[in-house]
């Protein structure tokens, strides 16, 4: 899911002015000193990382990264993963139906979980006194799950309705969904990590247990807990409740497609039943997300769209009023990437209309001069970012697990706001020049069907 700054700006900027303020920011982000993150990381007999970030403060949070998403469904079984997601909160042998909410809820906390192409993550903060029952819970959760048919039923229904939501019923929705299934040659990461209607009917409850005994293990699985603990009970927590558990013998299935590299432009059309105004969309391939070149894309996505004066928005709703909204996302995978770029139309343009426009602006980066006043300040932006997410339990172990599952490396993510200071205009521009002007493009046009389809246009 795409995170934006959105709605409390005067917060952000006291809270921008304030990490300005600790870590020397000033006028210039390059002079920032930024603390290592304290880590420890082990290896349990059974295969579990195990991760621990200390912090101060009066609460923890409580993650499992498993190392399945979207990419793993298996074949005609797309949305799996994230079905499963739904289905870890249901009963497990010894813990009731919805339990977990109420062993986190109930004495103030919170819980939640997500998937993506690479993971399937569920966190947790609870006060810190509550540590040892979420331990238990999350290591029941992983080893004695109830995989019933009852279970299957009602949250496939439950997602089913996600996607006419999110999907069918949003404005936008069916173009968003699309980028993977064409952004995408061969890799499994073109199927939309919701899946499809048609896969989820299909699927049956042993199709659903192979899946869990295949994934759901100690050592497909990150565990990170960050915030207040003392070390020695969280150690000796931690081989309690998951040591035990026993590692599988059977191989976890992994795929070995490699996306190949995109030769020629395709230009697609597709229907928007629920779109207001058409809308223009252009997928360039990426690096993956442990490339060098990750933090450099970081920062041209900010350059583009960070804000309301960042380049697209400056360019193609202000001065020339061609769009209503503008975005630009760095979509960089475990093994693939996509950049992509989109502008919804303002009224009286075509979706065919702003192509050259958009492709201009985002070109624009490599062609002209990048000042460092311009550079300075996505950083700086960027940066309060960071490390405002640092000053939390639960942002602290998401920065983790997610290096752990998308780079492979939990270390990785004490040295990022470091790496994004380092970078320079000349990266930014090197990297536009690779993948955008000398990468091959894909554009989706999202408007009324129209009787002549554009050359390349999947029947």
């Amino acid at each position: 899911m795409k995170r934006v700054f959105s709605g409390r700006r005067r917060g952000l900027l006291q809270a921008g002015a304030a990490m300005a303020a600790l870590y020397g920011l000033g006028a210039w982000a390059g002079q920032a000193q930024i603390p290592a993150l304290r880590m420890r990381r082990q290896v349990l007999a059974n295969g579990l990382e195990f991760v621990s970030v200390p912090a101060a403060g009066a609460s923890v949070s409580v993650q499992v990264w498993y190392r399945v998403g979207a990419k793993d469904d298996p074949a005609g079984r797309s949305g799996f993963a994230h079905l499963f997601e739904h289905m870890m909160f249901k009963s497990t042998r010894h813990m009731a139906n919805e339990q977990f909410d109420r062993m986190t809820e109930d004495v103030g906390g919170k819980n939640n979980a997500f998937t993506a192409e690479d993971m399937t993550a569920y966190h947790c903060v609870v006060p810190a006194n509550h540590l040892e029952p979420i331990l238990w819970a999350e290591a029941e959760r992983m080893s004695n799950l109830n995989v019933a048919q009852s279970h299957f039923d009602s949250e496939r229904a439950v997602v089913k309705e996600e996607y006419a939501q999110s999907v069918l019923s949003e404005p936008y929705g069916r173009l968003f969904n699309a980028v993977a299934g064409y952004g995408y040659q061969a890799h499994p990461y073109r199927r939309p990590v919701i899946g499809n209607i048609e896969d989820l009917d299909a699927a049956t409850l042993t199709d659903l247990s192979e899946f869990h005994a295949n994934y759901y293990r100690p050592d497909n699985a990150v565990l990170v807990v960050a915030g207040a603990f003392d070390q020695a009970l969280l150690d000796a927590a931690v081989e309690h409740y998951f040591g035990s558990i026993p590692r599988p013998t059977r191989p976890i299935p992994r795929n070995r497609l490699v996306e190949p590299r995109r030769l020629r432009d395709e230009t697609h059309q597709l229907q928007a039943p629920q779109a207001p105004l058409p809308a223009a969309l252009l997928i360039w391939q990426g690096p993956r997300a442990d490339s060098p070149d990750a933090t450099v894309w970081q920062l041209a996505q900010g350059l583009l769209a960070l804000g309301d004066s960042a380049r697209l928005n400056e360019g193609l709703v202000y001065r020339d009023q061609l769009a209503q909204s503008t975005g630009f996302e760095a979509q960089l995978n475990a093994e693939a990437g996509l950049l992509v770029a989109h502008a919804m139309a303002a009224g009286g343009q075509t979706a065919a209309g702003l192509v050259a426009p958009l492709a201009r602006e985002v070109g624009r980066l490599a062609e002209e001069p990048i000042s460092e006043r311009e550079l300075d300040k996505v950083k700086t932006q960027l940066l309060t970012a960071g490390l405002i997410k640092r000053q939390t339990a639960q942002g602290l172990a998401e920065l983790v697990g997610m290096a752990a599952t998308l780079r492979g490396d939990a270390s990785a993510a004490g040295r990022d706001l470091a790496a994004l200071q380092a970078v320079t205009a000349a990266d930014v521009q090197r990297v536009v020049r690779r993948d955008i002007q000398h990468g091959a493009r894909v554009t989706l046009l999202y408007g009324p069907q129209t009787k002549a389809k554009p050359s390349g246009t999947k029947a």
